[in-house]
């Protein structure tokens, strides 16, 4: 029997841990599964190989992401395929358990996998008899399976008994069919930990944590013990998908530049100052009240998780920091239309009140004599992992609910490598806190100079 070679391209976002596929149709057409809304990489691939993307598929509706389903049905005529949850906001042929699609070569077969959520697909992929594989989206993972708690308290378990019986049904196919999940590391749709983005039924029926319990009940209190914390834009970010998301178009996301006058008008009309510089930049100096969030792959989740989507955001940038992609990491998670950058950085800043400083500290210039809390701002499972002895967790996504919980006095912040408790720093700092300090490295190198061993919470 021949083999039919298949071409699928993986398009990888590192921040929020998902995989968007590329499938070349063999007759100058494409399939996309799973996109979202920053399309330039997957339109680079296409174009690479001289693909037009004829067809654009979605396993679930996204929680975590604007999808760019709409957007490629609307400026490229792709025909959107999807789980059918009633009327959208725009055109999409629904597919329901059994229906299939022939797509050139090819032939895509959904299949009812819900747990992650209640109307999740997956399909499998055919070239006449021959499966090639089977499109996970966030059901089946590498060493795990999707969370099951974000639709709403009461269908958490619920869900989580369905995602029992999805696996169940997925390991009915060989062992040797490829899985091609959507979510994996770095999703916080995902608790999986290793950097593999791909499997194989076999080695998820023989290595999955979730796949080794002894029944359903054991399934679900294993897959609820494995979940922490999640953004609360997730709980939005479904419907803006069910309407759907505006189509940009040639509209490409921008930054307007913006003068010192322009900036401080705006905060005072409440918009909100995000600071995307590194660490140490935002430390020496910065406009009172930022936010820092530094420009890396994981930007955009925590612009999601911190920033008021309702009021108007005022980048601020470093000169090697390209405005474009900041522009698209907001518009990935909803925010499409930011207020704009202060024009030429904070070397420009003259407002009418002076540049802030916060304390970036070594672990040797950390230790005092005086009483100091020692705040880790790490997730609660990172923490458990390894912490200071006597540190305090309270997560970063929850700090500005939880500022009560901190005694007054100085803070010494810390995280993994400094982003987040920069980003924790300016929360406090905002708050009327004035003797915050940053940990520049990890609590390991704290603890060492005090000459302790990280604490581990079993």
């Amino acid at each position: 029997m021949s083999t039919t070679t298949v071409t699928l391209v993986s398009v990888i976002d590192e921040g929020l841990g998902n995989s968007t596929y590329l499938l070349d149709l063999g007759d100058g057409q494409a399939m996309v599964l799973d996109p979202e809304r920053d399309l330039r990489e997957v339109r680079a691939e296409a174009a690479r190989r001289n693909l037009r993307i004829a067809y654009a598929v979605e396993t679930h509706m996204h929680a975590d992401f604007i999808s760019g389903v709409r957007e490629l049905g609307e400026t490229e005529g792709a025909t959107v395929l999807a789980p059918e949850v009633g009327p959208r906001g725009f055109t999409v042929t629904g597919m329901t358990d059994g229906d299939v699609v022939e797509l050139g070569p090819f032939r895509l077969h959904a299949l009812a996998t819900p747990g992650h959520s209640p109307e999740h697909l997956s399909y499998l992929l055919h070239a006449g008899e021959q499966l090639l594989g089977v499109f996970t989206g966030g059901s089946l993972m590498v060493g795990t399976a999707g969370r099951t708690d974000l639709v709403s308290p009461d269908r958490t378990i619920p869900l989580a008994r369905a995602q029992y019986h999805s696996l169940q049904r997925l390991m009915e196919l060989p062992d040797e069919t490829p899985v091609w999940p959507t979510h994996g590391a770095g999703s916080f749709c995902s608790s999986a930990a290793g950097g593999e983005r791909v499997s194989t039924i076999g080695k998820e029926r023989s290595t999955n944590p979730l796949l080794q319990v002894d029944g359903e009940d054991a399934f679900v209190a294993a897959l609820l013990a494995s979940l922490g914390t999640f953004p609360d834009y997730f709980l939005r970010l479904a419907e803006v998908n069910h309407k759907g998301p505006v189509v940009l178009g040639d509209t490409l996301p921008e930054l307007a530049a913006l003068t010192t006058s322009d900036v401080w008008e705006l905060v005072t009309e409440g918009a909100q100052v995000v600071d995307a510089r590194p660490p140490a930049d935002f430390a020496a100096g910065h406009i009172p009240g930022a936010l820092s969030i530094t420009l890396r792959p994981v930007f955009a989740t925590w612009l999601g998780w911190l920033v008021d989507p309702d009021r108007p955001v005022v980048i601020v940038r470093g000169e090697d920091q390209n405005p474009e992609d900041i522009a698209w990491e907001a518009a990935k998670v909803g925010f499409d239309s930011l207020a704009g950058e202060l024009g030429g950085g904070m070397a420009a800043w003259t407002g009418p009140v002076a540049a802030a400083a916060v304390q970036l500290l070594e672990a040797e210039r950390c230790t005092t004599e005086s009483p100091v809390t020692v705040l880790d701002i790490r997730q609660h499972g990172e923490f458990a992992a390894g912490h200071v002895p006597g540190a305090r967790n309270i997560e970063l996504g929850a700090l500005a609910q939880n500022l009560i919980e901190l005694p007054d006095g100085p803070v010494l912040v810390m995280c993994g490598h400094g982003e987040r408790a920069m980003g924790a720093a300016s929360i406090l700092e905002r708050s009327g806190r004035t003797d915050v300090r940053v940990l520049a490295g990890h609590p390991v190198d704290y603890a060492h100079v005090l000459g302790q061993e990280l604490r581990v919470e079993r």
